[in-house]
């Protein structure tokens, strides 16, 4: 805002449209693409590092397992710790602008972007516990935060997806509903073959070769995980759009009830 300028009211008494504002998503935007970028240099990173080690295999290690081992396990552990920051950062951001749309539109109850918002944070404390707690280290602890960040991340896009269907076509595209509940079904598939198979493994090992002991259950399981990762890094991929909702012109729908209810208007230079 520039200096001297004021928000203003700017709608007669009665109207009932909507006003477009200077998208402030413009300033927020880089959320969902700082968090995929991070998030997926966390992966790629880490494993790269653990491969040319020799600390694991090249052909689907664990996530874990890449960021098991020093060096890795400290940028490992660093990264995903900012990227489950980032995550909640970007579902609050998403919560309110639900929230907003919700008071234009109302097409549902209050009460489950709340809700939705509390499974998003708790996937995200679920990311900070496996950066937390190394996996060699407190193998429990470190499993439990894993299983939880994977539950509640699937949880969290599932609901998000049915957001989206009943936000539609106001506020989201039929083609963005039905990549959101693609994305959503192939990871929950993905996370029930990464439980069942790993549940089926009966040693516990970072550095797998073809031909061991349970390497095929291994094999599936890791296939999973990364399936289910990237498949919440494309998900979030689906948020910028929305963080973007601004028309051509630069302004956003937005309705103020701070000021009497009045719809205002706020410009950014």
């Amino acid at each position: 805002m520039s200096v001297g300028e004021e928000r203003r009211p700017l709608i007669p008494k009665g109207n009932q449209g909507w006003l477009r504002m200077l998208s402030l998503s413009q300033g927020v935007a880089f959320l969902p693409v700082l968090l995929v970028i991070w998030s997926s240099a966390a992966f790629i990173i880490s494993y790269v590092i653990a491969v040319l080690y020799g600390h694991v295999q090249p052909v689907f290690p664990y996530i874990s397992d890449t960021g098991a081992t020093p060096p890795e396990s400290g940028i490992f552990g660093f990264m995903i710790n900012v990227s489950a920051f980032l995550g909640a950062a970007t579902m609050y951001i998403r919560y309110l602008i639900t929230k907003q749309q919700n008071e234009i539109t109302n097409f549902m109850k209050r009460r489950y972007n709340v809700i939705v918002l509390g499974v998003g944070l708790v996937g995200c404390i679920g990311m900070s516990i496996v950066a937390s707690f190394q996996e060699l280290a407190v193998p429990s602890v470190h499993d439990g935060g894993a299983l939880v960040a994977f539950i509640f991340g699937v949880l969290y896009i599932t609901f998000q997806t049915i957001i989206s269907f009943k936000s539609c076509p106001q506020w989201s595209s039929h083609f963005t509903c039905w990549i959101r509940l693609a994305i959503s079904s192939v990871s929950w598939v993905a996370v029930t073959l990464m439980i069942a198979f790993a549940s089926m493994i009966s040693i516990t090992k970072i550095d797998w070769n073809p031909g061991e002991k349970d390497y095929n259950y291994h094999l599936v399981s890791a296939i999973c995980e990364w399936t289910v990762a990237f498949g919440f890094v494309f998900f979030f991929l689906t948020f910028i759009k929305d963080f973007q909702v601004g028309m051509r012109n630069g302004w956003l729908p937005i309705q103020s009830k701070g000021l009497g209810a009045k719809l205002l208007l706020t410009k950014n230079v």
